[in-house]
């Protein structure tokens, strides 16, 4: 049985100085723990803004040059997502919620993570979103002055067994 990190997760590697041996550190510590909180609350924040149709507070956590990637569009920054978002709300996607249920997190260095989810629009009466309406959905974060935002997120829809 391996003693190194879980599956999914990446090790950080420190160097020692030049006679002593490279030593791997645990990425589930407290900090980690720390992390994982504050990249939850970030989600639940969007999640939460995009049921209130608040397009601003929506992408309140985004980075200025964030990217958001969705079946036919590319939307190359903060600004550009919160336009489309706005159009969204006030007109298709009004009254709308998001379903989320997240598949995994793992973090990529001391200041990035990548979490996977699956994701749907949940309509105004719905309270669960069709299967084929079902995306899987990549959310990358980057922590930018002890504080996580989203970097770029991507979706395509989940493939449904025939």
């Amino acid at each position: 049985m391996s003693s190194g990190p879980a599956a999914g997760m990446y090790s950080r590697v420190r160097r020692n100085s030049p006679d002593e041996p490279v030593s791997r550190e645990n990425p589930m510590s407290d900090t980690r723990a720390a992390d994982e909180a504050a990249i939850q609350a970030v989600l639940v924040d969007s999640y939460q803004a995009w049921a209130a149709g608040d397009a601003g507070a929506m992408v309140s956590n985004y980075t200025a040059d964030a990217t958001a990637i969705m079946t036919g569009s590319l939307r190359e920054s903060r600004d550009v997502i919160r336009e489309g978002m706005a159009l969204g709300f006030a007109g298709p996607l009004k009254g709308s919620s998001t379903y989320n249920r997240q598949l995994g997190i793992r973090f990529v260095g001391r200041d990035g993570a990548i979490v996977v989810s699956e994701s749907g629009i949940l309509f105004p009466g719905e309270t669960e979103v069709p299967d084929p309406r079902k995306v899987n959905a990549t959310w990358v974060l980057e922590k930018r002055d002890g504080r996580w935002l989203i970097a770029a997120y991507h979706n395509s829809p989940v493939v449904q067994p025939s």
